[in-house]
């Protein structure tokens, strides 16, 4: 593993299946993730996104899922328009009795150009909100596991 990669780790009060609806479900991923105009959860699937960097710039993500296990693991590839390098996103699943917990491993930032928003904090900093904070409050929202 190199020193760029990113992990974070968090423990939900909710089902794997709950979790993992939130992770792979293009309305779901609206609340709490980003606003993609699609989503599947299939192996070689493509998607696209834009988001801002840290100086406020707007970057397009280009994403493919290259690793899927039902209720397990999902992997994506992570580069963006117009640069060099590509990263890889994966969300890892636990059950822990009636809890999950997540692992999130960035790998590859090293690729990416010197620029701010490409920064192994910048990262480290989008992604533990995103997974301890942003998800966090999405999967335990309610009691209603059914969602």
């Amino acid at each position: 593993m190199k020193k760029d990669t990113v992990i974070v780790e968090k423990t939900y009060n909710a089902p794997v299946a709950k979790v993992w609806k939130a992770i792979t479900n293009k309305r779901q991923m609206k609340d709490w993730y980003f606003d993609l105009s699609a989503f599947n959860a299939e192996l070689g699937f493509e998607f696209r996104f834009s988001g801002k960097g840290k100086d406020g710039e707007t970057f397009l993500h280009l994403c493919k899922i290259t690793e899927l296990v039902l209720e397990k693991k999902l992997v994506y590839s992570w580069r963006y328009e117009g640069y060099e390098g590509v990263s890889f996103v994966s969300f890892e699943l636990f059950p822990e009795g009636e809890h999950t917990r997540l692992l999130l491993t960035h790998e590859g930032l090293e690729s990416f150009p010197a620029v701010a928003s490409f920064a192994r904090d910048s990262f480290l900093e989008g992604w533990t909100y995103l997974v301890q904070t942003s998800l966090k409050e999405f999967v335990e929202k309610n009691n209603d596991f059914s969602q």
